[in-house]
């Protein structure tokens, strides 16, 4: 989603207490930021409950939000601090972020009418994506399903851009190496390698 129609949902929010948009917002962003809460807490009803007292937080104090340059990436940072201040809660080590990412790739991050993919060919895409290493497949599913830059994506993670730049194209390399993609797929294969800094 693009940061104007955000800035423009919470504007909404903000100036006439928009419940509908309020709403949109959290049907927008709760499944993507509920499975990446679920990765660094490993438990469904905590990653619920980090999500929704985000949201509640969101309400809470949306007028200062309207001065954040990016939204998507508060979101999740802001999602990433309250599940490791959970982490702590609950007595574990919390002091890093927790790199088992336990992330299921549920969609392709692709149109495939657009592409004219055949359903086989989408089933075998996302289980080469299934079978990346943990890490390799939260940055992938962060840039290509979230739609994440690599600097946002390294920011999120605490970790360089250089590592971004390195695990998607472990990424690519083991997708391409599991399917053909760059002969029976160009179009997937360049959106698969096309990068956004």
């Amino acid at each position: 989603m693009e940061n104007g129609r955000l800035k423009y949902l919470l504007g909404e929010v903000v100036m006439n207490n928009d419940q509908r948009s309020y709403k949109e917002l959290f049907i927008l962003f709760y499944d993507r930021l509920y499975s990446f809460a679920f990765s660094i807490l490993k438990s469904r009803e905590d990653a619920e409950e980090v999500v929704s007292d985000f949201f509640i937080t969101v309400w809470q104090k949306k007028a200062s939000l309207l001065d954040i340059d990016n939204l998507q990436l508060y979101f999740f940072v802001s999602v990433k601090n309250l599940s490791i201040n959970k982490l702590r809660k609950r007595k574990k080590n919390s002091t890093q972020f927790n790199e088992e990412y336990l992330v299921h790739f549920k969609s392709p991050f692709f149109n495939p009418v657009e592409l004219l993919l055949s359903r086989e060919a989408v089933a075998k895409i996302l289980e080469a994506i299934n079978e990346l290493p943990p890490k390799c497949k939260m940055i992938f599913k962060l840039i290509k399903e979230d739609g994440l830059k690599y600097s946002e994506a390294a920011t999120l993670l605490n970790i360089s851009i250089k590592t971004v730049e390195a695990q998607m194209a472990i990424a690519v390399k083991r997708i391409g190496n599991s399917y053909n993609f760059r002969s029976q797929f160009p179009e997937l294969h360049s959106i698969l390698s096309g990068k956004k800094n």
